[in-house]
């Protein structure tokens, strides 16, 4: 029987691909019945005689039972901006999606830089539970100026960062000697900002061809290797966000040949576009960095394979309407991605061999884990690889639309 849409609880799924971490954090792949009752709750050991009488069963449904998936870095529009998403739009598109545990970025507003900005994020967790995990900022209102009291905030964040570059490389120095010895990861989005200037696109082919300002590949690398010098000199454990250039996977994996304590993560939208994507000037893939070249593209995927790059990111940022219905070049970077991000993948990564179900897996949910320093993800996610939606207003919880798939027909849907 072929999966229907939407699909009548309770159910029985025969030989569910099942893709759980062993005791060494690895995702193994195995087969197993899949039960989930009318509450939606998935069962793996029952009595196949206390299933209702009433359940379908799907004998070959090809469907995957995995670890919950855990997003790095995402933008929250609440406190500050909650007309682009709300907290309780936020959860459910992180459950949508699959996700159990999204790190929310301290670019709100208020910042979240201080203990009072995190009384919030406190009330947040005991309506919604542990899904939003806040990141604290490095310095103060995000200026990169004044370090935050980080020893104050530590016990109430995942990790520090301020999701924008910092130019003061001894501040930046400074933070990595706090924070060492207080077990938190700090992630850092390596950019110079005088060579990236005003640049929307990669430069190089495409950039002549249509028309727009350059953004050169040395404007990640420059810092990138000046910043990795710092881990060098600290030893202080550090993640690289945001990672979309060649040269850049070569320089982490060389510095992780060297035993540096670093992680990197690259965007999911970096493995699925490339610069040439650019000719409709689609506002939605106006990003930072901006989309690298195809040659970019099939090295991060490579460097996710060989282990240079460590996650794949959402990095989720709900925009309103009548930000993103401007010129692409004067558009805010950044685009919508928790409820698209796994079927997409899967259908551009998966699909066409460029990575196993393993590695893609392990990409977006056991490494994550470990990088924030959070509990091993439970079996959550119940994916349908060949299940079609239309990503219309009515099938997602973001009232944000900037993405480039809204309105498509998209293959996969989480259950």
């Amino acid at each position: 029987m072929p999966l229907e849409n939407p699909i009548a609880y309770p159910v029985l799924f025969k030989q569910v691909r099942i893709l759980d971490a062993n005791a060494s954090s690895d995702i193994v792949e195995t087969f197993a019945d899949v039960f989930v009752d009318c509450d939606r709750k998935i069962h793996l050991d029952f009595d196949q005689n206390q299933i209702p009488q009433e359940t379908k069963i799907y004998e070959q449904s090809g469907v995957v039972l995995g670890t919950g998936l855990v997003d790095l870095y995402g933008t929250s529009g609440e406190p500050g901006h909650e007309s682009r998403e709300t907290i309780t739009e936020l959860v459910q598109a992180a459950k949508n999606g699959g996700f159990a545990t999204v790190g929310i970025l301290p670019n709100t507003q208020p910042a979240i830089d201080d203990i009072a900005a995190l009384e919030f994020w406190r009330s947040v967790r005991q309506k919604h539970g542990d899904i939003l995990q806040p990141w604290g900022a490095i310095t103060k209102g995000l200026e990169g100026k004044q370090l935050t009291d980080m020893a104050e905030l530590a016990e109430s964040v995942i990790g520090f960062t301020d999701s924008k570059p910092i130019a003061n490389l001894l501040l930046v120095r400074r933070a990595m000697e706090y924070l060492k010895p207080l077990g938190k990861p700090i992630a850092l989005f390596p950019q110079n900002p005088d060579l990236a200037g005003n640049g929307v696109i990669r430069e190089g082919k495409w950039s002549l061809q249509y028309g727009m300002t350059g953004y050169p590949a040395a404007a990640e690398t420059s810092s990138l290797a000046a910043l990795i010098e710092l881990v060098r000199l600290t030893k202080a454990p550090t993640h690289f966000m945001r990672i979309s250039t060649a040269q850049s996977v070569e320089l982490i994996a060389q510095a992780k040949n060297d035993g540096l304590p670093i992680t990197a993560s690259t965007t999911w939208l970096h493995l699925c576009h490339c610069d040439r994507d650019l000719e409709n000037y689609d506002p939605n893939l106006r990003l930072m960095p901006p989309l690298g070249s195809e040659g970019d593209r099939l090295a991060l995927i490579s460097g996710i394979r060989s282990g240079a790059i460590d996650s794949i990111a959402i990095d989720h940022t709900p925009c309103a309407y009548e930000e993103k219905v401007v010129p692409f070049e004067v558009a805010p970077v950044g685009a919508i991605g928790l409820e698209f991000a796994i079927p997409v993948l899967w259908q551009k990564l998966v699909i066409t061999g460029l990575l196993t179900t393993t590695e893609l897996w392990q990409a977006l949910s056991i490494n994550p884990a470990k990088i924030l320093g959070i509990s091993q993800p439970k079996l959550s996610t119940l994916f349908a690889p060949s299940l079609e939606w239309l990503a219309d207003g009515n099938a997602i919880a973001s009232p944000s639309r900037n993405s480039n798939y809204i309105g498509q027909l998209i293959v996969g849907k989480i259950l």
